[in-house]
């Protein structure tokens, strides 16, 4: 009997203290906050503009570290090796659901569990001052005439610029050279430097070299104007072939591994639900151009999954992929 009441005692501290009742009174420690992309990048500027307004809301810090590189599959492995206790968050893009298709990786967004996905986000293609263009047909005409001369900042494969880039040259002869930097923030950087010539861009991550006047803005990657970029044309104005990719653009959100217990997940939805709502957060936001979604769960699973399928075919059906989508289910749209 007392060997049967010990081991009764000793499976009610494992409930208790494991995963589980761990949960019940999560979080008890700090957070780590991991970063897809570069400091000054869109997810950068997204990640920790939401930070402070959790943490007191979670009642603990978020360490927030970048860890750029592979497209964002650093960041992803990174994450995934952690412990599944909801004290490893990813702040990400959504450049995991094209790793496979691209041959970077194994992991996409299939093996998190999405927290919440805040906003998505529009591009636009912006250049260096001392650039001659002031549209992006002027550009495009110059690089018909200069092949592989002009210089386009990058984040590498799967990153925003390489897909818009692979979604031009669908359209138009587009032969330019392609510059990888680590997250659009240092590619913006090279940018003003005159190290490249132009980069696609998220409008979040350049919002404030464009109000400075540092960058110019040749089109938005939309099919209608932006009302916070006035006189910006769209991209399909002088190239209607590119209306069929429209809508398309970045999102950002933040994600856990997807086996962390019910209760972490329960309560970071909520915290980060309720921190997106926030006025200041929202105002940010669409100020930089992003359309807020604040999602989470199921809903924001179906979103990644069509964003996936239409993103990945269409890359794919450009040539611009190292696999089939149908290779790992990847429907078609």
């Amino acid at each position: 009997m007392n060997t049967r009441l010990l081991g009764a005692v000793a499976a009610l501290a494992l409930l208790t203290t494991g995963p589980a009742g761990h949960a019940a009174d999560y979080p008890t420690k700090d957070l780590q906050g991991t970063i897809m992309w570069g400091a000054g990048g869109a997810t950068d500027v997204v990640a920790r503009a939401i930070t402070p307004i959790v943490e007191p809301l979670l009642g603990q810090k978020i360490v927030m570290v970048n860890r750029a590189g592979g497209g964002g599959a650093i960041s992803t492995a990174f994450v995934a090796a952690r412990p599944s206790d909801g004290y490893s968050l990813l702040f990400g893009a959504e450049n995991p659901q094209l790793h496979k298709v691209l041959e970077l990786s194994q992991i996409d967004y299939a093996d998190f569990y999405p927290v919440n996905i805040m906003a998505r986000g529009v591009a636009v293609i912006v250049a260096n001052n001392d650039t001659p263009w002031t549209s992006f047909k002027d550009l495009a005409e110059d690089a018909a005439k200069r092949p592989g001369e002009i210089k386009m900042g990058s984040t590498g494969p799967g990153g925003l610029p390489h897909v818009v880039g692979s979604l031009l040259k669908t359209v138009i002869d587009f032969n330019v050279t392609s510059v990888p930097f680590d997250g659009e923030g240092p590619g913006i950087t090279a940018l003003l430097g005159g190290h490249v010539d132009f980069m696609p861009s998220g409008l979040s991550a350049a919002a404030e070299h464009i109000k400075a006047g540092r960058v110019k803005v040749l089109a938005v990657v939309n099919n209608e104007e932006l009302a916070s970029l006035p006189g910006v044309q769209p991209i399909s104005t002088d190239f209607p072939g590119f209306s069929k990719y429209l809508p398309w653009g970045p999102f950002y959100g933040v994600f856990v591994k997807r086996d962390v217990p019910d209760a972490a997940k329960a309560k970071l939805v909520e915290t980060f639900k309720q921190a997106a709502s926030t006025a200041s957060y929202v105002e940010m936001m669409e100020g930089r151009g992003n359309i807020m979604m604040n999602i989470a769960g199921d809903e924001a699973d179906a979103f990644l999954k069509k964003w996936q399928s239409t993103t990945a075919w269409v890359l794919h059906e450009a040539g611009a992929t190292k696999a089939s989508p149908e290779t790992f289910g990847i429907p078609k749209p």
